[in-house]
């Protein structure tokens, strides 16, 4: 049997096909991190579900590899594909909201800026990521943890159902009621078993916030991760702070003087009533002396969006993540030790509580598997200089193998690196064979294998 042509796929598509010296291809075919430089055989700008289906059957019957963009965010660059085919579900980001039941419908393409934006016109919002240009697929089959983790759950824990076009090119709606076992493994498994089109979520009233992003010298870095850990066991669940590690840049509130220096910072939001805010900024003003702060109310949006301009598309970047259950001392200590050698304004380490709501959700209920830890740090580099790669990466890796010792096996796949792939097992935890056979059910062939990936065999 002849294998399709790309010339057969433009046939069938309405969508626009794309290969190399069409007009938008090399656009089409660039994700988010510019470590990843690949050139498809052909880009699908997918409009609607029919056009996905069109280039899944297209990929499978040529015997293609097969790449799914949404945001374009992926850390090892999953979005894009050297010979193969790229679904790129840019063009599919409508957000319908319902007010009435609290709900949202996104486009597998849509950004959280995009549904930030079209929830926040009704006092309503979910929990997104940090970034505003991430994609809401691709952070949501992660698990999905941002601001709003300790006060409304993981992304996946708002998830009410996903319209999925599996291997097979049929369109499934996974929820608790249909294919059940799919919509499981969907909520933390990636995106190992379809390319879902429509993403459905329980929305929160949310409106305005209070923010503060407080920098302290770092002789206090100590005293700044340890108030962290013990404030936050134990902190009402509307504070969604984080400490960091971060070389000061050119913002208005921000001493001239100091602008490239290094501090120890608190990012703190607080997502209960605004006239509260003020208050709710205290304990962290009272750690230590602070260098600079900027801290008031703001829309929600405005939050998800405050770091967007350090990561823009093209910017070099690498990854290390892991879990933590318990922070000791020892473990604050190379923390600190190696946060303070941050090399690059766009670098640094956050360290996300994920307690609180997060821990009201079973550790079997979905497949996100560290429900116990307290912390998911990250610890990235960005940069523009690809002669500095090398050493930016081993700022990355010599920070990971520190705390290492204090950490969980496994760590947030949406925050590996495309030298993660032995720590696949151990970021599934326990989960890791139920999604083997949840893979053997709709993707035995391993069609959807460029991701944190899970083979349909033990």
């Amino acid at each position: 049997m002849t294998k399709p042509s790309t010339e057969d796929l433009r046939e069938q598509l309405r969508a626009p096909v794309l290969t190399a010296g069409d007009a938008g291809y090399d656009e089409a075919r660039a994700v988010h991190n510019g470590m990843f430089d690949k050139h498809p055989q052909a880009v699908v700008l997918a409009q609607q579900v029919a056009d996905v289906i069109g280039g899944v059957n297209f990929a499978r019957e040529a015997g293609l590899e097969l790449a799914v963009k949404g945001g374009g965010h992926s850390a090892p660059g999953f979005g894009t594909t050297d010979g193969g085919v790229v679904i790129d579900l840019e063009q599919m980001r409508d957000v319908h909201v319902d007010p009435a039941s609290r709900t949202a419908r996104a486009g597998g393409g849509a950004t959280w800026g995009d549904f930030n934006y079209a929830t926040h016109a009704y006092g309503l919002a979910t929990t997104g990521g940090i970034v505003s240009t991430t994609g809401v697929g691709g952070l949501t089959l992660g698990g999905g943890i941002g601001y709003l983790a300790r006060s409304h759950g993981l992304s996946i824990d708002n998830l009410r159902s996903a319209e999925v076009v599996t291997a097979d090119g049929k369109v499934l709606t996974a929820s608790e009621d249909e294919n059940a076992d799919l919509f499981w493994g969907l909520r933390g498994g990636g995106g190992n078993f379809g390319v879902v089109t429509n993403f459905e979520f329980d929305l929160h009233p949310v409106n305005d916030i209070y923010a503060g992003i407080f920098f302290y010298e770092l002789d206090y870095a100590t005293d700044v991760m340890r108030f962290f850990r013990d404030f936050i066991k134990t902190a009402p669940e509307e504070y969604g702070a984080f400490p960091a590690f971060q070389i000061a840049p050119p913002l208005p509130f921000v001493p001239p003087e100091r602008v490239g220096d290094t501090f120890c910072a608190a990012i703190v939001h607080y997502s209960g009533p605004v006239e509260a805010g003020e208050r709710a900024m205290e304990p962290f003003r009272a750690i230590a002396p602070i260098v600079a702060e900027m801290a008031g109310p703001m829309p929600y949006p405005a939050l998800n969006s405050a770091f967007d301009a350090l990561f823009p598309k093209g910017i070099r970047s690498y990854w290390k993540s892991t879990f933590v259950n318990e922070l000791p001392d020892e473990a604050i200590e190379q923390y600190v030790k190696h946060g303070s050698e941050v090399p690059e304004v766009s670098a640094t380490m956050h360290l996300y509580p994920i307690n609180g709501a997060c821990h009201r959700v079973g550790s079997d209920e979905t497949a996100f598997a560290y429900r116990n830890a307290t912390f998911a740090p990250v610890i990235v580099a960005a940069w523009q200089d690809k002669g500095v790669d090398d050493d930016r990466i081993a700022w990355v890796r010599d920070y990971y193998r520190a705390i290492e010792p204090y950490s969980e096996p496994g760590g947030y796949i949406n925050f590996m690196a495309d030298d993660d792939w032995e720590r696949i097992q151990d970021n599934y935890r326990g989960h890791y064979e139920q999604l083997t056979k949840i893979k053997r059910s709709y993707d035995p062939g391993n069609l959807f294998h460029l991701n944190q990936n899970i083979k349909p065999t033990s």
